[in-house]
């Protein structure tokens, strides 16, 4: 039994108290606590695979900023490494794959992943909910299929993602082969979450921004509404037994609250609309009430303050955040920011912003 379900009562539409509150990347470089635990490792992706140390840099934002639920440090890329695909976190630079995908073969080569190739992470989620004790909710993730993607065809992040969008234009059919492969293994991967704890689940589809509407809705929406009705349907993806892949035993488990979250995709807000998700996570660049009007009223929304607001002095903190919390009412919402926080924000900044949501009342 859940101390605080604040964010899983948002998410389905119930009476709230007040508006429950949690932060992307809230467990990172903005705690000297996260940069202490992270020296114990070698490298970023040998830190990811450690579950005691994961597990302990996802429980810190809740013991030190008093956030309402806990999110699963990991990386949207270890579902490529699981498909056979490895990367490397260079520092400064973000992510690299020393090989690509761009013919048939390569794609061939890759495997559908299940949830037992990526144990680490369902055993740092089993570590969480055991250190956590019902206190909050635990935030399980993963990429959107045609996020993984970009960095798969790219091999590195990008501005524009031109090789990626290049093979759209010129092998739409072998895209449309790798995409269901990482939707394929997401779902699995998703599922796993589920049954190793997670109470709700978030898909980031980071790069949804580079796409025009048209190329969203084919190459990208349609990978997620995929994901939702597995997880929703509680069923074994169509797609994968059709085509012969392995899935995961996991086929029945807890139907848990989902959020998406498409970074600029403000032209895909109606269509999102018709995810079976719960959730829709917006960007500061996306008006809130316009926003509730494309989406409609039987979603919950969550945001969407910009992550540079916490530069500001507390006054300003202050009398913007509860701008924002009045523009969206009390009723399905979940605070959060835009995007992730950004390094350099001081640690007594996010603390505030989060405690000016909690103590905020209408």
């Amino acid at each position: 039994m859940l101390k605080n379900d604040l964010i899983l009562r948002a998410a389905r539409g119930e009476k709230v108290e007040r508006t429950p509150v949690w932060l992307m990347r809230q467990a990172g470089r903005i705690l000297p606590e996260y940069r202490k635990v992270r020296e114990k490792a070698k490298d970023f992706v040998a830190f990811v695979k450690n579950p005691e140390l994961a597990a302990e840099v996802t429980i810190q934002p809740v013991d030190i900023l008093g956030v309402d639920a806990a999110i699963l440090f990991s990386d949207i890329l270890v579902i490529p490494e699981a498909m056979g695909l490895p990367y490397k976190m260079i520092e400064a630079k973000g992510p690299y794959f020393a090989k690509t995908v761009r013919t048939e073969k390569e794609v061939e080569r890759l495997r559908v992943a299940v949830g037992d190739d990526l144990s680490y992470v369902t055993d740092a989620i089993k570590l969480v909910k055991k250190e956590l004790n019902g206190r909050v909710p635990l935030i399980g993730f993963s990429g959107a299929p045609w996020t993984i993607f970009a960095y798969m065809i790219e091999g590195s992040g990008s501005k524009t993602f031109s090789q990626a969008k290049k093979m759209l234009y010129t092998n739409p059919a072998l895209s449309h082969s790798l995409l269901q492969k990482i939707t394929d293994s997401t779902i699995n991967y998703l599922k796993a979450q589920v049954a190793a704890g997670a109470d709700l689940i978030q898909i980031f589809d980071s790069w949804a921004g580079v796409l025009s509407p048209e190329q969203y809705n084919e190459f990208s929406l349609k990978y997620i509404s995929q994901i939702c009705d597995a997880l929703k349907g509680n069923k074994g993806n169509k797609e994968n037994i059709k085509n012969n892949n392995p899935i995961s035993p996991i086929l029945h488990i807890p139907s848990v609250p989902i959020i998406v979250f498409a970074k600029d995709a403000f032209f895909a807000r109606k269509e999102m609309s018709k995810l079976k998700c719960d959730v829709i996570s917006l960007d500061w660049t996306m008006d809130i009430a316009e926003s509730r009007s494309l989406i409609g009223s039987g979603k919950t929304l969550q945001g969407n303050a910009d992550p540079c607001l916490l530069y500001s002095d507390k006054s300003i903190i202050k009398r913007e955040t509860e701008k924002m919390l009045r523009a969206f009412g009390s009723k399905r919402h979940i605070a959060n920011l835009g995007h992730g926080l950004y390094p350099d924000i001081e640690k007594d900044k996010v603390k505030f912003f989060i405690d000016t949501i909690k103590e905020f009342r209408f």
